[in-house]
């Protein structure tokens, strides 16, 4: 248990000192099992959340969407309360699109939500607090989920639903002790804009948590996050954010170094701030800030009704493209007993194949580095943020009217078995995407893959990429899973 806490200063909640919280954080990443539940039970525990409700999920169409509605003249398609989201047309201009542009349908959710995780120390090791919350587009219901996943609709009371637990703790000053607060994007392909606050605030205090949370450390979870599906992606993009630079040997408090020197080059890219890298930080920001003053991204919202003139097209059940690719937009009835309204409706986006995200990884100087782009979507913020080496669905570089393969694909689909370090399937926002799911792999090249790189691309320490994400909109959600998952390798 934390002892001796101090005083938060003023109004202020007072934060964590970050080379501390990173040692904390590589402990807990260490510890694989702990009393409170053992992480074999977590499966069946969340499969036993299932069977205690009602949870129902059907597509339908968009005439039965209570409270929804195509609106006269754009076509937009809304709320009758004016909040939550919509979906609208987007035209965009960018670098390698036509020159008439694209255009298509995105969701337009102004409203921050708020992803917060609740920690404290069990029997000395950083513990997190995981719900069991069921998403309508999950393809497996339940799944583990920051303590608390709200919008702003939800938590101001708009669905006039139940209160949601934990809220307070991250939402009144001084409550808590921060380790991680900043703002992150979401899929730039299917929202505008779009950005969550993700929180981990740091208690003192046991509370009681109920049948639906358990608490774990980040070594249950990393082991979980070896499994198909069980981790969401919200979580996901939370525990990423967690400092890891500092815990290593230039902190001067560093653990042994690892008997394998794959996994020693791994320890020493997260969590030693002195290792050798490719890069420095003022040269990384340098070249990121170059992508996004030089290539070009302009988005202007447009009615939904002007998509077709890109392909798009309508029935009473679905908007989808004539080329069956990309994705669609179709009309969900949920009954989830356990969430804050026991029913609704709304509109969901489907993707039409699943996509690939990996990470392609070399050990250079005896620091492992990862290959990441600075890549620009359409409805990116800041025009780029980082990516995965090879972030697409790789169905869309086949077949007639195919787009060209992008660097790296084809290094990933041919790499022999031995390569890969990390490969899960894993679940997509389940509150919006329907059965969005994406292979998401971490390969260590060979010792003669090329250090020379096409200009959108850099060698990256995973320390540099932490660091990055103590700051927004700098790693795109992708990349932020693989952050995640790569605390794996070592």
């Amino acid at each position: 248990m934390l002892t001796d806490l101090p005083a938060p200063a003023g109004p202020l909640s007072f934060a964590a000192d970050r080379a501390g919280t990173a040692r904390r954080v590589l402990l807990s990443a260490r510890t694989p099992e702990s009393t409170p539940m053992p992480v074999d039970r977590v499966p069946a525990w969340l499969a036993e959340q299932a069977r205690r409700g009602e949870y129902r999920v059907t597509p339908v169409p968009f005439a039965l969407l209570r409270g929804w509605h195509f609106e006269e003249g754009s076509g937009d398609l809304r709320h009758e309360s004016g909040r939550f989201f919509s979906v609208e047309g987007l035209h965009v201009h960018a670098d390698g699109l036509p020159a008439r542009g694209r255009r298509q349908p995105i969701i337009v959710q102004p409203e921050v939500g708020l992803l917060g995780i609740v920690a404290r120390e069990i029997d000395g090791v950083l513990h997190f607090l995981m719900q069991a919350k069921m998403e309508p587009g999950n393809v497996n219901s339940f799944q583990l989920s920051p303590t608390v996943q709200a919008t702003r609709s939800n938590f101001t009371g708009v669905h006039q639903g139940r209160g949601i637990p934990f809220l307070d703790l991250f939402l009144e000053r001084g409550r808590s002790r921060v380790l991680v607060d900043v703002l992150q994007s979401e899929q730039a392909d299917w929202f505008l804009a779009k950005r969550n606050r993700n929180m981990i605030v740091e208690i003192d205090e046991d509370v009681e948590t109920g049948e639906g949370f358990r608490w774990l450390t980040l070594g249950q979870l990393l082991r979980l996050l070896r499994l198909d599906n069980v981790v969401n992606m919200d979580s996901r993009s939370v525990l990423a954010c967690l400092p890891t630079a500092g815990a290593g040997p230039a902190a001067g408090a560093g653990p042994a170094a690892a008997d394998d020197p794959a996994d020693a080059a791994a320890l020493r890219s997260f969590h030693d701030p002195g290792a050798p890298s490719v890069h420095g930080t003022t040269e990384v920001h340098s070249w990121l800030t170059g992508v996004r003053a030089l290539r070009e991204l302009v988005q202007r919202r447009v009615p939904l009704r002007e998509v077709a003139e890109d392909g798009w097209r309508f029935s009473g059940t679905e908007i989808g493209h004539a080329s069956g690719r990309r994705f669609r937009v179709i009309g969900a009835d949920v009954a989830a007993s356990n969430r804050e309204v026991g029913s609704w409706t709304q509109p969901m986006i489907q993707p039409q194949v699943p996509g690939l995200m990996a990470l392609i990884v070399k050990r250079i100087r005896g620091t492992l580095h990862a290959l990441v782009q600075a890549r620009v979507d359409v409805g990116h913020l800041n025009v780029a943020e980082l990516a995965p080496t090879v972030h697409c669905r790789p169905a869309d570089h086949t077949g007639p009217g195919s787009e060209p393969f992008p660097p790296f694909l084809m290094d990933v689909l041919t790499a022999p078995a031995e390569r890969f370090r990390y490969d899960t399937v894993q679940s997509e926002e389940g509150g919006r995407f329907y059965h969005a799911e994406n292979r998401y792999a971490v390969l260590e090249a060979p010792d003669d893959f090329p250090e020379d790189l096409p200009e959108d691309y850099a060698w990256l320490t995973f320390a540099q990429l932490t660091e990055l994400l103590a700051h927004g909109n700098y790693l795109n959600v992708e990349l932020r899973t693989l952050v995640v998952c790569a605390h794996t390798l070592y």
